[in-house]
Order: structure tokens, then sequence, then C-alpha cells
């Protein structure tokens, strides 16, 4: 991998020029050890200069940066060049690239070719610095797994508690107002950021475990015991939090915000070119920053009409983590139980396909697993299809073979054919309309009969119904059946209705001691129907002299 250019860098390089007017290419230099190849070696001796400015030490030389090294690892080094050597050039680079400064060591001087041999002293620039705070920023967000803090839930809530108590004083402190608020909102905003990494890398931890089917079970119980007491907590001091919130008077509340802003502004640095109200900028600036801060408290537990709080948000996110860690169980329990698997079904099927024959093995293993047939036509007119009538095709007749299919030029052009010449000729229906309303006539007045015939005017017993012809046995079937459908445990008689209303069925048990023990006969053209005895009563709700007889 080819290195960036070298270039002259002086001692006062980059820390005296305006990062503004500093070119892309140079500005971020000193990230293009990470790209480089020996990217190991780069980042163990930036590394070794920052354990040691954590103790104060400022300046390493070229033998302090090996001894570091020679404590770990140096298979990333060239194995025939020496160590030394390695360093030395590793040192030259992180300098043009600006990670590190080299200052002439003079020392350990005691000659003339000592003066004239090139010694440094090595350390860490701003630049270099920031590179390194950056990445462990990133070592640390992307390693970062968050929580679900119920402690900051309770912090808030004595925090809004002093913050009230302060707001009713006549005259608060600006330093006790001031803390209170810098914490109340620091609270706050670690615990959207432990959630929002906890709920982020939730999904990812479920895809971690699901490999391991015990590992996962014993997670998922521990997890879901941490979730229940989150979302029991945000619930009960959420509660609590935003009745609080909505409890401090807006006028004592402006004026703190005012009190802590006024003592911010007082710090503020006037700038170039600033005038003489550039104190009562900074005081509004700050007074804007308080209250925009507040406005994003009370939006995180206090919903409106138009956006839920964000607690309410996280609650219901957490509450749908317990069901999807429920599901990810009942999948590995399927899986343990020997139920087949989309995934490996097809993984097994691409397997088959690999091992099939030759191309026509293949496409025959396609055909069978998912049924898809070609296409042999797209559409047949009249001649053809009277041609096939008296020629049939075989479906299995090859393409090459099969007679041609006859398809009109204006199909392709316009995407829709027309057969030219005289319109067909409208088909009498009037001999099938007829016959359908005969077959409809008599089938009603069939219908009727079986009604008639099994409408009773008082309740009367199964076996008294006597032999039954075709229509009126299939309508009992059907009447029994809802009867039968509707019964409820503890319910001595069923009492229901038709689907379409027209008719009612009672229907009542009768017990051994009046006569019900035996089975009883229903004969009919079909056979004979045997069961136990009940009391039978059918209303025609359709008919008002039978209805009146019931009534």
């Amino acid at each position: 991998m080819a290195e960036v250019p070298n270039r002259p860098v002086g001692p006062h390089d980059r820390a005296g020029r305006d990062a503004a007017h500093v070119p892309v290419s140079d500005r971020y230099a000193p990230y293009a050890h990470l790209a480089a190849q020996n990217v190991e070696l780069y980042r163990r001796m930036m590394l070794t200069f920052v354990a040691a400015k954590t103790r104060f030490v400022v300046h390493l030389r070229v033998e302090d940066v090996v001894d570091e090294l020679s404590a770990g690892t140096t298979a990333d080094l060239d194995a025939e060049a020496p160590i030394r050597e390695a360093v030395t050039g590793a040192l030259a680079q992180l300098v043009q690239w600006g990670n590190l400064r080299a200052d002439p060591d003079t020392s350990r001087v005691t000659s003339v070719e000592d003066f004239h041999r090139a010694r440094y002293l090595y350390q860490l620039t701003p630049a270099g610095e920031a590179v390194e705070r950056s990445l462990q920023v990133f070592d640390e967000q992307l390693g970062r797994r968050g929580a679900l803090q119920a402690v900051a839930l309770e912090d808030i809530a004595e925090g809004l508690s002093a913050l009230g108590t302060l707001a009713a004083h006549p005259d608060p402190d600006p330093a006790t107002a001031s803390l209170l608020l810098r914490n109340l909102v620091q609270r706050c905003s670690d615990l959207a950021e432990n959630a929002q990494a906890f709920m982020g890398s939730l999904q990812r931890t479920i895809d971690l475990y699901e490999l391991d089917a015990e590992a996962f079970r014993a997670y998922k119980d521990r997890l879901i015991d941490y979730l229940e007491r989150f979302i029991r907590d945000l619930t009960a001091i959420g509660a609590q939090i935003a009745a609080q919130l909505e409890s401090l008077e807006p006028v004592a509340l402006q004026g703190l915000l005012a009190v802590v802003a006024r003592r911010d502004a007082e710090d503020a640095a006037p700038g170039p070119g600033a005038g003489e109200d550039f104190r009562d900028r900074a005081l509004a600036e700050e007074l804007d920053r308080w209250q925009e801060r507040w406005r994003g408290l009370r939006q995180w537990f206090i919903s409106s009409a138009e956006h839920p709080s964000q607690a309410k948000l996280l609650r219901t996110r957490a509450r749908k983590a317990i069901p999807d860690l429920l599901a990810v169980v009942a999948m590995l329990n399927e899986r343990r139980a020997g139920r087949s698997d989309r995934t490996a079904d097809f993984r097994e099927l691409a397997v088959w396909f690999a091992q099939a024959p030759d191309e026509a093995g293949m496409h025959d293993l396609w055909t069978a697993a998912f049924g898809l047939q070609s296409t042999r036509h797209l559409t047949l007119d009249a001649d053809t299809a009277e041609a096939r009538r008296e020629r049939p095709v075989a479906p299995s007749t090859p393409w090459h073979e099969a007679p041609p299919l006859r398809i009109s030029p204006r199909l392709r052009r316009t995407g829709s054919y027309e057969r030219r010449g005289k319109p067909n000729r409208v088909i009498d229906r009037a001999a099938e309309r007829r016959r359908l309303t005969e077959h409809a006539v008599s089938q009603a007045a069939q219908t009727a009969a079986a009604r008639a015939r099994l409408t009773t005017v008082a309740p009367i017993r199964l076996s008294q119904l006597g032999e039954l012809d075709p229509d009126a046995f299939a309508l009992f079937l059907a009447l029994l059946g809802d009867a039968l459908s509707a019964r409820r445990p503890g319910e001595p008689s069923i009492r229901t209705t038709t689907v379409d209303g027209s008719l009612e069925v009672c229907l009542t048990p009768i017990t051994d001691a009046e006569g019900g023990a035996g089975p009883i006969e229903i004969h009919t053209p079909a056979g004979v129907l045997r069961g136990r005895d009940h009391l039978l009563h059918i209303i025609d709700l359709a008919d008002p002299a039978t209805e009146r007889l019931a009534a």
C-alpha cells in the first residue's frame, strides 16, 4: 500500500496553523497510518506515546519506544530488519504524517560526531493526540452495550424535587441552581444515550446467542427480569417525574433559567469586533440554550398531542423486546424438536442441485421442487382450438415437434388481438334462464315443504317425527347440527336460530326417568338415524300463525 508523499514538517508546522486553511489531504493525514501496511506497528507505537503521556512523560527516544515494544510481541515487524531500524523508520513516517513531532536531542552530545549524528526526541502533536482520542471514542462506542438506568430516574426525580424547592425561594442561589439544572440535563442525556445503545444492541445480542440454545435461554431469563424491572420503575417513577415537571411554576422556572443563563454569560469572552452589547447577546444565547434543554427534558417524560414522550416510546420498545425474546426461544424449541426449517430446506435443495448429474437433471429437480411448468401457448383462436380438438397434442410433445401456433401480428404491435370480420352473433340465453328459474322455484317449493314437515306446534319427541323424505331429512340434519353446536355446559336445554333467522330450534334431552333411556330411530330413504331421544320444538319465525301458536 502506498504511503502519503513526503513533505517537510517543521517544529511548528501544525500547532500554529488555522485548521480552516489546511488542505483536506493534509488536515486528515494523521489518519493515514490506519490504512498503511504496518498498521499494527503504528498503532502500538502511538498507544505507547499515549500511555507515556498519562505518566506525564512528554518525550520518548527511539530506545524508549523499542523497549516498550519489546515487552510485547514483535510478529508484525520485518524479521530480516533489526527492531531499532523498523521503529526508526516508523517514527519518521509518523512524523511526516503529523502524528508525532521530532526535536533534536542534544542532551547527550559529548563530541562533534555526536552532534552531527541524527538523534531526536519524539512527542505527540495536537493532531496526533486528537486522532488517538477520536479512535478511543470510536472503540468505546463500537463496543458499548448501553443500559436501562433505573437509578437515573431516581436521580432525576430527586433533582426535580430539589429544583422545585429552590424555585419557591424568593432569592435562589445561582450556583445551586446551575448545579441542579446541569445535573438534571446530564442525567437525562445519559439515560437517553444508554437506553438507545441498549435497545440498539439488543437485536445484535439475540442474533449472537441464537446459535447457542442453552446460553440464549439463560440469557433470556436474566434479560426479561431486567426489562420487567426497568419497565416497572419507568412506569412508576416516570409518572412521578411527569407530575413534578407539571407542578413547577412556569414563572419561577423561567426565573431560575434566567439566573443560570446570566451566570454562564458572565464568563463569555468578547470576540474580535464585539460591540458594547456582546454581553446581552451572550445572555440571550445562553437563555435560549437553557430553554431548549428544558423543553427536551419535558418532552422526554410528558407526551403532547402531536408526539408521545420518549419515556413512553422507550417503555413500548422494552415491552416489545420481551415477546421478541420469547419468539426466538420458541424458534429454538422448534428446531430442537426436529421441525423443518425453510433455510435448512433451501440449503439442502442447493446441495441437490450441486450434485445433479447434468443440466437436464437440474431442470427435472426444479420442476419437482417448485412445480413450475413451462407455458405451451398464450392464446388460441377458434380455428386452432377446433384443430386441437380434432388432432389433440400431448403435453409432453416438444416445441419443435408440435404444430405451430398462429399469432396475429397485431398482438405484437398493439398488445391486443381483435379478429377481423363480422362480430359473433349474440347467444340467446333465454332457455337457460328459464331452466334456472324453474329450478329455483322447484327448490323453494321443496324447502317450504321440508320446513312445513318439520315445524311443530308444540314440543315433541324425536321418536315422534316418523319417516322423513330426503329434503326434510337434510334440513333436519342441518338444524340438529346447529342446535348441538350451540350447547353450553350446565344448560339443560338448547335454544338457537338458523343463520337466516327464519327457524328457531329448541332441543331438550330426555332423562332416563322420563323414558329416554333407549336409543330411538328415524327412518329415511337414505338410511336409519339412531340416537338419544330429545324434546324437539321447531318454530317457523317467518310464519305469523306459527309464531302466534308458539307464543
